[in-house]
């Protein structure tokens, strides 16, 4: 039986890692929720973990007090994800929180030397060579949950690694592939949360329809896989069947496949190198009959080519392209900023914030607070 520690596990990831472990009896040591009470408390009755900790910091009181006939220890805010991240109760870390709060418990966890299954790309978004270089310093694995990233992780398996050419980096398009700007101009939360493939919270589902999702995980590609920019090449795949594919030396390409269903990526994370029976529908190509495959429109989708650029910047320019987005896909959320706007207030930000040398943990927190600021101060304008 193996055990793992979740960090969101009310989010989308989280419930569907808890389907997982219910199956395959993985034992739940801890709990992280930021905000869902209800749901971490009917956590914590299920699974009795060790640990269950609440981010916001004003729910801590009323989490300890449903609990209070329960052996789980309640925590709260950062200290509490940071002290589950280093406590080594389970084998394994699922972090998926959604932003840059997921950066710092990476670390913890891989100070103390626990693996980590992540599904918070923001954490090598901003931090990219903080966690790699930690990681490699402590021979420690990083198993990738994004179903692109699981993708190519599986497809390296068993090759040289020496002898990889490209990844090829399949996007669904989102629900707006094939509109232009001016189709975008009046475009609503509720249009831009309506993804046609994938059940994902709002803010990644935000970002998946202005192609920042896509852009994101360029640059976590770069870091999880020791790539240059030009080794990573995006296809719109709209079926999302092909989660990803690696080109080999020899023009030979694999890929990985599936329907598009998290838990088979959260699931291959978790039990790696194990292959187990999988609550999700088999593929039948012959269901689908056909799959498509077409450049991004980078003009359109300006997120994804301000990612491309800022890779291209290194130094802080990707934790700054996070943390404006971040800001701005709030701001849209709460309609206080258009569709369109998103894409402009992350490229400005990327364009006018200085650059710097990504040498500690402080100077990610720096570049993110200064491009959330430079978007609050955008839109006040």
């Amino acid at each position: 039986m193996k055990s793992v520690s979740i960090l969101g596990s009310t989010g989308s990831i989280g419930e569907q890692a808890l389907e997982v472990a219910r199956r395959h009896n993985i034992a739940v040591r801890a709990v992280a929720a930021n905000s869902s009470v209800d749901k971490l408390e009917q956590q914590v009755r299920e699974f009795a973990p060790k640990y269950a900790c609440v981010y916001e910091e004003s729910r801590y009181t009323d989490l300890k007090t449903r609990l209070a006939d329960t052996d789980t220890t309640v925590l709260c805010g950062m200290d509490g994800l940071c002290e589950i991240a280093a406590s080594g109760c389970a084998e394994i870390l699922l972090n998926s929180v959604v932003g840059m709060v997921g950066l710092k418990p990476t670390l913890t966890a891989i100070s103390a030397g626990i693996p980590i299954a992540l599904a918070n790309k923001e954490t090598l978004v901003a931090g990219g060579s903080l966690v790699m270089d930690a990681a490699k310093e402590k021979n420690l694995p990083i198993y990738p949950v994004d179903s692109e990233h699981s993708a190519i992780f599986q497809c390296l398996q068993g090759n040289d690694r020496s002898q990889l050419r490209k990844i090829i980096l399949t996007a669904s398009g989102g629900p707006f592939f094939g509109k232009t700007k001016a189709d975008l101009r009046d475009v609503t939360v509720e249009q831009a949360l309506n993804h046609p493939n994938w059940s994902m919270g709002s803010k990644i589902t935000i970002d998946s329809s202005t192609l920042m999702n896509k852009g994101l995980e360029f640059i976590e590609a770069k870091w999880l896989f020791d790539l240059t920019p030009d080794q990573i090449e995006v296809v719109v795949h709209r079926q999302s069947v092909v989660h990803s594919a690696v080109e080999y030396d020899d023009c030979s390409v694999i890929a990985q496949m599936g329907v598009p269903d998290m838990k088979i990526p959260i699931q291959y994370a978790l039990l790696y190198p194990n292959r187990l029976e999988c609550p999700t529908k088999p593929l039948s190509l012959t269901d689908y009959g056909m799959l498509t495959f077409e450049k991004p429109d980078l003009d359109t989708f300006d997120c994804l080519r301000t990612c491309m650029h800022a890779m291209e910047l290194g130094g802080a320019a990707p934790a700054i392209a996070n943390g404006a987005n971040e800001a701005a896909v709030a701001a849209f959320l709460d309609r206080k900023i258009s569709f369109l706007q998103i894409g402009e207030l992350v490229a400005a930000a990327v364009e006018q914030i200085p650059n710097r040398q990504l040498d500690c943990y402080e100077t990610v927190l720096a570049a993110d607070s200064e491009a959330r600021a430079f978007v609050a101060e955008q839109i006040a304008r």
